[in-house]
């Protein structure tokens, strides 16, 4: 096995890097080199500069999502430092520098979009609009965010009528009886600018037990709206909605204790889930003393389903809403040379949930959580060199203890290309509804009285850039600990599972790496490659493998007329659970590495008019992100794109 790795790795690096390396003109703006600006990882109006921040931060933008013709969101996370992957039917989860997936915080297009039930947010059902960028921040941000975001932010954005207007359209099928189609209006009318999105994905699908022959069909599609007033200059009003739906089968564990196959996902016919969720925001903005001192509220709301069957009928279900009001304020002082901005924010939330059980095993009245949260802001600019800033936010929270939280940054750039960068900050996560009260039945019981998880870290990056950024290169150290990590204990007489928080320390630490270059006109090259080290008692933290890298690479052919995109993504081996004891209490399993690669092409047939196609796992590997949970093949898929 890994002698294929080898020579994947060396065919890959012969056929694109060695004809790239010949490419010598450096003179070109990199889109992917750290001269974005994101609205991730602050509170004041006004963006953040990638390449003056203090915070590891990550863009993937249009062109990449349209080269690497990603389609979930989740496979072109795998090409980002420090993500880690588990890709399984019914939840899809994305950890950042080993925190757990419920760690993470997720925005679309500003909205929260976790499962106020779970706690985290299902990948699975995030799937890639025409005109969209994921912007990703990491590290501790609940000095910003509050609540989730120990790990970090990611943030999936759909882009206005302003930024990309116009009319697009996508179709294409293949393997496993796909079919993936996605369509866009958008453009600006007087003082409005509008854009108007959906996609579909439905396949039959694979089997994803070991010793399985069940195909499990998966159909996910949404629709979104984005639009902006600007009636003023010094005024807007901006208006979000997004509806999405997830019906896909899946396959349970066996649990009879007598079977050879206890513990093992095997085929389970009838069994499949529905995932409906509906997102909404609005916002309005104003802008005083000559544009200086911003102004905005916002109200957004949350409101997700989610229901299970098995060849009975409905199983399970829950539901949960969340509703949150905030209020923002920046003042911008000083000038160009040396400029300083103090932001204060208030965010008010409340989160509804209760279990919607149909067999009377789960206590199905409705549950409630408020949250107040303040945030002080800071931010120092000294030109196009340095930048410092500082948070802190304290949250009243009516069923945990109060918590205050911090987030420090500097950057500072050399004449030379060199930047220094660092950060420092703390982080909380709140149990969820599902921990506190869990599914009384008779296997997993709720502890009312969890308290939050609590974290600490830092980062240290170094990043150099060649050829006026053609060519940047960087790595970044962090550490940070874990504190009352919630975790499943098996007490005893009965060892029936019950959430407890942990008395152990766990501790995360790692190097990130990356490499961004737009080679002329004709290459741009990503490569990203992450070691952590994830402990907690002396043991290895479970779906967090130690290496983990990707590489990326996309040749134009003069005019444009072509496009071709390979992309070799690599997961190192790692624990996981097992639960293949009788007794129901885990033991550990070995996960091995393996290498993805994908090959893709885009022929333009007319101005407006393109044929593309691909192949993924390109050389059939048998893989799994997830104990038991086996994944695709090789697949292969064709299309047509129209843009006007």
């Amino acid at each position: 096995m890994k002698s294929t790795y080898l020579y994947t790795t060396a065919v890959f690096a012969a056929c694109f890097l060695a004809p790239a390396a010949a490419q010598t003109n450096l003179s070109a703006q990199s889109p992917v080199a750290g001269t974005e600006i994101v609205v991730t990882g602050t509170r004041a109006s006004q963006p953040i500069q990638v390449d003056q921040y203090g915070s590891a931060i990550t863009v993937l933008d249009t062109e990449a999502l349209e080269q690497r013709q990603t389609r979930a969101i989740s496979d072109v996370l795998r090409d980002v430092p420090g993500v880690a992957v588990s890709r399984i039917a019914g939840q899809t989860q994305v950890r950042l520098r080993g925190s757990e997936a419920n760690q993470v915080l997720v925005l679309v297009d500003g909205i929260e979009v976790s499962d106020p039930y779970s706690g985290e947010f299902d990948f699975g059902t995030l799937v890639a609009d025409e005109a969209a960028r994921v912007e990703i921040i990491r590290g501790q941000q609940s000095a910003i965010y509050g609540s989730d975001a120990i790990g970090g932010v990611i943030q999936y954005v759909t882009l206005t009528g302003r930024e990309a207007p116009g009319y697009s359209a996508r179709v294409e099928g293949g393997s496993f009886g796909t079919l993936n189609a996605a369509a866009r209006a958008a453009g600006v009318s007087g003082d409005v600018d509008y854009a108007f999105s959906g996609t579909i994905n439905t396949t039959d699908g694979t089997s994803n037990a070991r010793a399985g022959g069940r195909d499990l069909s998966n159909d996910t599609g949404a629709a979104s709206f984005k639009g902006t007033w600007t009636p003023s200059a010094n005024a807007r009003i901006v208006a979000v909605g997004r509806y999405s739906r997830t019906v896909a089968e899946f396959n349970d564990t066996d649990n009879d204790p007598t079977s050879p196959s206890f513990g093992l996902i095997v085929d389970s016919p009838g069994t499949r889930l529905r995932n409906e969720a509906l997102y909404g925001l609005v916002r309005g903005e104003v802008d005083l003393l000559d544009r200086r001192w911003s102004h905005a509220l916002t109200a957004q709301v949350a409101d997700t389903t989610r229901d299970g069957f098995n060849a009975a009928g409905r199983s399970y279900g829950n539901v949960g809403t969340r509703l949150k009001g905030s209020y923002e304020t920046s003042l911008r002082l000083g000038d160009a040379a040396v400029s300083h901005v103090l932001t204060g924010a208030a965010d008010v939330e409340r989160e509804r949930f209760r279990n919607t059980d149909p067999a009377g095993f789960a206590f199905t009245g409705a549950r409630r959580n408020d949250n107040l949260g303040l945030v002080g802001q800071y931010e120092l600019g000294l030109g196009d060199y340095a930048s410092f800033g500082a948070s802190v936010r304290y949250d009243d929270n009516e069923r945990f203890d109060d918590t205050t939280t911090y987030r420090v940054q500097g950057s500072y750039r050399f004449d030379s290309g060199t930047r220094l960068r660092a950060a420092a900050g703390s982080g909380v996560k709140n149990p969820g509804f599902y921990e506190l009260f869990g599914y009384n039945d008779g296997r997993f019981i709720g502890n009312e009285d969890l308290q939050p998880e609590k974290s600490e870290g830092w980062e240290v990056g170094l990043e150099q850039a060649f050829g006026d950024r053609a060519v940047v290169l960087g790595v970044t150290y962090f550490e940070s600990e874990l504190k009352d990590e919630i975790f499943t204990d098996y007490p005893a007489p009965d060892f029936i599972a019950t959430p407890a928080n942990s008395d152990a320390t766990s501790k995360r630490r790692g190097v990130e790496a990356y490499a961004n270059a737009q080679l002329g006109q004709a290459w741009r090259i990503d490569a990203a490659y992450t070691y952590l080290r994830a402990r907690e008692a002396g043991l290895e933290e479970v779906r967090r493998p130690s290496h983990i890298a990707s590489l990326a690479v996309n040749w134009q052919a003069p005019g444009d007329r072509l496009s071709l995109t390979g992309v070799a993504r690599y997961n190192g081996e790692t624990d996981d659970l097992a639960y293949t004891d009788p007794s129901y209490v885990p033991v550990r399993a070995r996960l091995d590495d393996y290498v993805l690669v994908n090959l893709n092409a885009d022929f333009r047939l007319t101005d407006s008019v393109s044929l593309f196609g691909r192949v993924e796992n390109l050389f059939d590997q048998d893989y799994e992100d997830v104990f038991s949970f086996t994944n695709p093949g090789i697949a292969a898929f064709a299309g047509l794109r129209a843009k006007l």
